[in-house]
């Protein structure tokens, strides 16, 4: 068994059965971060230089964009450079560096979903009171919040696992994951379970929130086809965006926990990194499809650089 003073890289498993066909997976790895940059910085310039769009939803959705391009620089150009090389291994301070960045991403992703609830809510249940509510002040907080939150509790999850002793180094993942490191460990960890409980707790709560904000939505929209329609096209957004994150991120947790080994490897490999391949593709082209007028920005914005070009 090694001992935590001699473990300096951690050897990750996740490519073993893909050695034959690694410049296919490299190309496609590729060009789905390079559609994620493509469509979140396109939504993300559009927000930012279209004053018209300097509104609560749209700068949360900003946001989002921008968590979305934090998190997958987490994951995909170290997985890029793995499929290159022979060997898959990383060191001890990229490892947490790599949890860091993708658990602070998913907590950070869930927070403003539920922030986003919330403002859907107060605008479609107390639209009179809107903007008496959303100040810029709130909104400040709420960003605040949003960021500050996810980051401290990524912080102390952090911390309580680089101070295990590790009686071994290799992760059967794609990438360094908090859960199997802790497993690693050569002591108890319940300190560990504990602060996880705790996460879980506090962002379960925020779940009831969603819940609770879209049952009077849905209350608020079924009174009339106006406002139904103005639920269909700023509220069906936000949920598809909203469940398909859920459950990319409770297959992720399942598959980490309670995981067979059983399976084959590509399907292990696609539930652990869907949480970081469907969420920052969709997200920009849910809201870019279905909001209006983020959609006809958009083409403004292209139709001045082509303009600009001629």
């Amino acid at each position: 068994m090694q001992n935590s003073s001699s473990v300096t890289v951690f050897t990750l498993h996740g490519l073993n059965e893909t050695a034959s066909h690694k410049y296919i997976f490299f190309a496609f790895t590729l060009l789905a971060y390079l559609f994620i940059w493509l469509f979140n910085l396109t939504l993300i310039i559009t927000i930012i230089i279209e004053k018209t769009l300097h509104e609560p939803m749209y700068i949360f959705l900003c946001n989002l964009c921008v968590n979305g391009l934090y998190g997958t620089a987490g994951l995909y150009p170290k997985l890029l450079a793995d499929f290159l090389s022979d060997s898959h291994v990383i060191s001890y301070s990229g490892c947490f560096l790599q949890i860091y960045v993708i658990y602070s991403y998913v907590l950070c992703e869930f927070t403003i979903l539920t922030v986003m609830a919330y403002d859907r809510y107060v605008a479609i249940c107390k639209p009179l009171k809107y903007h008496c509510i959303m100040t810029s002040l709130t909104i400040s907080r709420f960003l605040l919040i949003s960021w500050i939150l996810p980051l401290c509790e990524s912080t102390i999850a952090i911390l309580l696992s680089i101070r295990l002793p590790l009686c071994g180094s290799d992760i059967n993942k794609l990438y360094c994951e908090n859960w199997s490191v802790i497993k690693l460990s050569c002591v108890e960890t319940t300190i560990n379970s504990i602060c996880s409980y705790f996460i879980v707790l506090l962002h379960v709560s925020e779940a009831l929130l969603i819940v609770y904000s879209y049952i009077h939505i849905v209350r608020a929209c079924a009174k009339s086809s106006e406002e139904m329609r103005k639920f269909m096209q700023t509220c069906l957004p936000h949920l598809i965006s909203l469940i398909g994150f859920t459950i990319s991120t409770v297959f992720d947790v399942m598959y980490s926990r309670y995981g067979s080994r059983n399976f084959p490897q590509a399907l292990l490999n696609f539930l652990a990194v869907e949480f970081l391949v469907i969420p920052p593709l969709l997200n920009p082209l849910i809201y870019g499809l279905k909001l209006s007028q983020i959609r006809r920005r958009v083409m403004r914005v292209f139709s001045r650089k082509v303009h600009i070009l001629r």
